[in-house]
């Protein structure tokens, strides 16, 4: 009886990869789709180019593999892994990487992630050792048609992919030697996607499309979320049972909830989704829905963790981080939002965990609750009592924040502060206008009018509300 061998895969440098030689938009988002679903394909391809069992499939997606294979097809194993890392590495102008450990699965499953890490930092500390030295990436744009019609418009429609030995990095649309169905059954490979289109419905819906799908001001986003902890989370699993269900587990919830939360008739024509991996999304489109996609889908991962984590003690893995970038622009590159967004997640991480980098401010979730009710009443003072919106955007100077010259002076008298918030609020002398307007004094500012400086909820519902009262040029003339 031959000794089983575990291979683990993974695939690095995807971001690297999309952000390079500044792509268009149909660009960028293929070859997002073309990384994530390399993960996928190719071990799917290699089992069945050996001829085994679908079942010795153990995870895959989010950018990595694990598979358990018998020993004698080690080699050729390596030779398919080596064959498909040279086509990647081709396509990707050398951005992309794939490496791979292999060890025979013997021992506590402890122990065998130990050889297989081990293996994997060995790699990764001396990639040029499986270079070949006749090797000639090509420019990292060479391939943008195939991104942009294959992986971009066609992926939108596909119903199936496939794969060839003739181009082993290659995925191709209903075709190929290999082939797959996408969705959601057990033999499928779970790929979400949405596309809004445009109002005639031929057509996908571009980002400055969607921007002015927009309530209040036409601006469009990129938001992006991961997992806080879950590589910590995944250590700390006893058995590659638990690492396998745990792996799939998170990568059906990113895959199935997002695609839902994208069709409900608030999101389906307001935004675009880029990838889900497992444990991370990136999703763009009309600011204001963004905001409500990230409430929503926060609130069905706590619940998925509640019911699918209870298990599993600690906090690891059960919390997810977001961010949100705006585009300075209506016609910024989505690649450049992008990693402002992934920009804006790293100092959310790096601030905290299970909480949301938003207009400025990093929040925690239920201080989001707070910063969209704050909104609603500042709202409200426009739209219940005919406040002009540019005494929103008036509060917005009172109170944001610059950087001190060398030679700048603290303010001494906040009251005046307050006195010209109270002018700005009105003067009008109706008994609910009076009692909001206190209210929302006390919510900004605080009963102590020495404070001026406002909580970081206080901060976000300011700009939020600033920008759900705004309104397009067109849309003032026309007022």
């Amino acid at each position: 009886m031959s000794v089983q061998i575990l291979l683990q895969g993974r695939i690095t440098g995807a971001d690297e990869f999309a952000l390079s030689s500044e792509p268009a938009e149909e660009v960028f988002a293929g070859r997002l789709h073309w990384a994530s679903l390399l993960s996928e394909v190719l071990p799917r391809a290699l089992i069945a180019e050996l001829g085994l069992s679908k079942m010795l499939l153990g995870s895959s997606g989010g950018d990595q593999f694990l598979l358990v294979l018998p020993g004698e097809v080690r080699a050729q194993a390596e030779e398919f892994l080596s064959q498909a890392r040279a086509g990647m590495r081709q396509m990707s102008g050398a951005s992309l990487e794939l490496l791979w450990a292999i060890t025979e699965n013997l021992g506590d499953w402890t122990v065998v992630r130990k050889r297989l890490n081990e293996e994997m930092q060995r790699k990764r500390g001396t990639p040029l050792a499986g270079a070949g030295l006749a090797e000639h990436p090509a420019e990292a744009n060479s391939y943008d048609s195939y991104f942009a019609s294959e992986m971009c418009r066609k992926l939108s429609a596909a119903k199936n992919i496939g794969w060839s030995p003739e181009a082993p990095a290659r995925i191709e649309i209903n075709g190929g030697k290999q082939q797959w169905a996408l969705g959601a059954s057990p033999d499928a490979i779970p790929f979400a996607q949405h596309t809004a289109l445009t109002d005639d419905g031929h057509q996908a819906a571009r980002a400055a499309v969607l921007a002015t799908r927009a309530a209040g001001s036409p601006i469009w986003g990129l938001l992006r979320g991961n997992v806080d902890s879950f590589a910590v989370r995944l250590r700390r699993l006893q058995s590659i049972e638990e690492y396998v269900q745990l792996s799939m587990l998170y990568k059906q919830f990113f895959a199935g909830e997002v695609e839902v939360v994208c069709s409900l008739p608030e999101f389906w024509r307001k935004v675009n989704l880029l990838h889900t991996g497992g444990n991370d999304f990136a999703i763009y489109g009309a600011w204001d829905a963004l905001i409500a996609f990230a409430r929503e889908l926060e609130r069905l991962f706590a619940r998925f963790t509640e019911e699918q984590l209870k298990d599993f003690p600690g906090a690891d893995g059960k919390t997810i981080t977001m961010a949100l970038a705006l585009a300075p622009d209506v016609g910024a590159p989505l690649a450049s939002v992008y990693e402002r967004a992934g920009d804006r997640l790293r100092v959310a991480k790096s601030a905290d965990k299970d909480c949301f980098y938003l207009l400025g401010r990093t929040l925690e979730w239920k201080q989001l609750t707070d910063a969209a009710d704050l909104k609603d009443e500042l709202t409200a003072m426009v739209d219940d009592f005919g406040i002009a919106p540019q005494y929103i955007r008036d509060l917005c100077g009172i109170y944001r924040e610059t950087k001190r010259g060398p030679r700048s002076k603290r303010v001494e008298r906040p009251w005046r502060f307050h006195r010209r918030l109270n002018r700005i609020l009105g003067a009008s002398r109706a008994r609910d206008f009076q009692k909001a307007r206190t209210n929302l004094i006390a919510d900004l500012a605080g009963k102590n009018p020495a404070n001026i400086k406002l909580r970081p909820s206080g901060r976000v519902a300011l700009e939020w509300a600033r920008l759900s009262t705004e309104r397009p040029p067109e849309a003032e003339a026309n007022a």
